[in-house]
């Protein structure tokens, strides 16, 4: 699948506009608003400006589409506080970032500027992209969770996302996924919920994966095998703390490993991911407290004590393991009616 039929070259988040001018201050103080301080300048000072800025905003990341409409130059500050990964839409970008010098299409190759280094971006005439801007303390937090460590410094990534290897085009998807859902309303949108932080959460770990950086060789050392005391402390957390909201990186930490480790530890062993095995336990908890008691708990109760929030997932859920809805428990129990 080429990079075109992965990303359509078209506007995005045209329902959450942030900045529409042609004046050139204008643009340069908003956009500064949103990302960071830089300089605009116009590649031809007769050129009409023509900006299209649009966002939408979760907790640890924002999704930005970005179009000037004209040939501009544009030297950002240091980002600081967050990463910046460019995937262009159309057009032609030359961006310069820690000594590489890089030509950004939507076929051959996206981008990554990191925090503490300067950069100078030249953008073509009709380039459009999109922009994930990533909170740093949020990817260093992936990434602790990643190498089961403290990290030795920065995370710094190569410039260069190559679009047409194996793990370019997976990290293309994986962005393009997050992209259609924030477009069609399922993500982002207020109150934000588990499942945007579960995506922030996977496009970071995407990035720390799939993308060289300076501790890629940790994160590679460290995706060892799981041994089954860590399997066993994994399970004892999970059956601990059923009612509670954990997550994967709390059943790493109990298990003393990291997170790809787990992953792979479990899958290796149940044939499941983490998050899966914790939510059959949830089920076969519920289960048990429905069709066993002689003082079954209503659905609503058995769910909620079992860490579900959402009764009508719950409800699919256990109908998908046990073939029956939980509402039916009563003519299944041993206890009879």
């Amino acid at each position: 699948m080429t990079a075109e039929r992965i990303f359509p070259a078209r506007e995005y988040f045209a329902r959450h506009p942030l900045l529409r001018t042609s004046d050139l201050d204008e643009a340069r103080h908003r956009v500064s608003q949103k990302l960071c301080d830089h300089r605009l300048e116009l590649g031809d000072r007769r050129a009409s400006l023509s900006v299209r800025h649009n966002a939408v905003q979760g907790r640890n990341l924002s999704l930005n589409y970005l179009s000037y409409g004209t040939e501009v130059t544009v030297e950002p500050g240091l980002l600081e506080s967050f990463y910046l990964l460019h995937i262009p839409l159309s057009g032609r970008t030359r961006i310069q970032h820690r000594g590489e010098d890089m030509t950004a299409t939507p076929a051959v190759a996206a981008a990554v500027l990191n925090p503490d280094r300067p950069a100078r971006l030249h953008w073509g005439e009709d380039t459009s992209k999109i922009l994930v801007q990533i909170d740093r303390a949020h990817l260093e937090e992936v990434a602790r969770d990643l190498v089961g460590a403290p990290l030795p410094g920065p995370v710094r990534f190569d410039m260069t996302v190559d679009l047409a290897s194996p793990q370019g085009r997976q990290l293309h998807r994986i962005v393009a996924a997050c992209l259609e859902a924030a477009e069609g309303g399922h993500l982002f949108q207020r109150p934000l919920g588990g499942r945007d932080l579960r995506a922030e959460h996977d496009l970071a770990h995407a990035l720390l994966t799939l993308q060289r950086n300076n501790i890629s060789h940790i994160i590679e050392r460290a995706d060892g095998q799981a041994r089954p005391r860590a399997i066993r402390l994994a399970l004892d957390y999970i059956h601990a703390n059923l009612a509670e909201p954990i997550t994967l990186a709390d059943i790493a930490r109990a298990a003393g490993i990291n997170v790809r480790t787990l992953q792979k530890g479990f899958q290796r062993v149940f044939g499941l991911s983490p998050m899966q095995v914790l939510r059959n336990a949830r089920l076969d908890t519920a289960h048990y407290q429905l069709i066993a008691h002689h003082d079954a708990p209503s659905v609503t109760e058995a769910a909620f004590s079992c860490g579900f929030s959402h009764l009508g997932r719950f409800s699919r859920d256990y109908k998908q393991r046990f073939g029956h809805s939980p509402s039916a428990r009563r003519s299944l129990s041993p206890a009879g009616t």
